[in-house]
């Protein structure tokens, strides 16, 4: 394993002050004199090479492998260390290369960060890694940031991202005086932050919103082979992303199973009590893995995140990256009329009522 980057004096200090640093966080412009920080050079897993495809992530200069491991699945089970860790140092042992987690993936105690800050702790200039907020203003959002750091491990992340934003009302109060565009753009600033990024599965006009106000350097959006079906992202947004040459991580590929023939719907009452309960399911997907996967990835899109539920789901998953070849565009509308009559079980996440906050 690789020994972690070295942290600078300067910057040891900022993060380690506690109590001290939060309210320094907090205090408009109080970071500013924090000016000796420097980022360290972009991750560099050897493996990726060798293990599958690599491509550009937008302008940032870093070449992503196409597939990356999402911060969800296995990754924000309760108390799941032995499950949760191997699947990680797997994964930057098969050569993945970008980890996705999130500030609420794993509930208030953040497990998707532990886990992936238990691997950081040791091997972090093996991925570029990927957080969230999900508050919508400065200040919320820099609470975010400062416990994001402490859990992963890290003194920076390399992508930092507003975390779904699905609703006009959204876009409004991030851009707004004390919104949290001021907490990503501060962190930036003081280099905690290496990269700006948005994120989103509802509706795609937020999002169109969102980056036509600022130039993120990515976007994560939902794309699988039904998406064309519900509020297309693919037709709406996906040609201003590329047009604006964001790095573009493809979500929701099997859209938690949903789009898979392997896949046995929950019980009607256990699916009432989830968040995927705002479509439910009837009947098992359409489609496999290797179909999910292949169908996005012959999009113009960086890398695509998927969370584990196992090392061999993890490792099937390389797999198929390592074989990937793009369909063509008759296969490709194949699997998407295959899709239909599971649109609807599989586009769950747009359906969600936004009014429960």
């Amino acid at each position: 394993m690789k020994k972690n980057l070295p942290t600078t004096p300067d910057r040891r200090t900022f993060l380690k002050t506690g109590g001290v640093a939060a309210a320094a966080l907090l205090t408009k412009g109080a970071i500013a004199v924090e000016t000796a920080h420097t980022l360290p050079p972009l991750p560099a897993n050897t493996n990726t090479r060798t293990t599958m495809p690599t491509r550009n992530l937008g302008k940032t200069g870093y070449k992503v492998g196409i597939f990356s491991l999402g911060g969800q699945a296995a990754l924000e089970k309760p108390a799941n260390f032995d499950v949760a860790v191997p699947i990680i140092e797997r994964a930057l042992d098969l050569g993945v290369n970008y980890i996705d987690t999130s500030s609420i993936y794993g509930g208030p105690e953040r497990w998707s960060e532990q886990y992936v800050g238990r691997v950081m702790k040791s091997r972090r200039n093996e991925a570029f890694l990927a957080t969230k907020t999900k508050e919508r203003t400065r200040d919320g959002s820099l609470r975010m940031i400062e416990k994001s750091l402490q859990l992963l491990n890290t003194d920076h992340v390399d992508l930092w991202q507003l975390h779904d934003v699905g609703l006009p009302e959204d876009v409004d109060t991030i851009f707004a005086k004390g919104g949290a565009m001021e907490a990503l753009l501060e962190m930036q600033d003081q280099k905690v932050v290496r990269y700006l990024g948005v994120t989103g599965h509802y509706r795609p006009e937020a999002l169109i919103d969102a980056v036509n106000r600022h130039n993120f350097d990515t976007i994560l959006m939902a794309m699988n082979a039904a998406d064309t079906h519900i509020h297309s992202f693919t037709d709406k947004l996906l040609p201003l992303v590329v047009e604006k040459q964001m790095g573009i991580i493809g979500m929701k590929v099997p859209s938690r199973g949903r789009l898979l023939a392997s896949w046995t719907p929950p019980s009607l009452d256990a699916q009432r009590h989830s968040w995927e309960g705002s479509a439910i399911a009837h009947r098992p997907g359409v489609m496999t893995m290797k179909d999910a996967m292949n169908f996005t990835l012959s999009h113009p899109v960086s890398t695509v995140i998927i969370g584990c539920d196992n090392i061999p789901q993890l490792e099937e998953n390389v797999k198929i990256a390592q074989d990937f070849t793009p369909l063509s565009n008759s296969q490709m509308a194949a699997l998407n009329e295959l899709a239909a009559p599971v649109a609807e079980q599989s586009l769950f996440f747009r359906f969600t009522d936004r009014s429960k906050g």
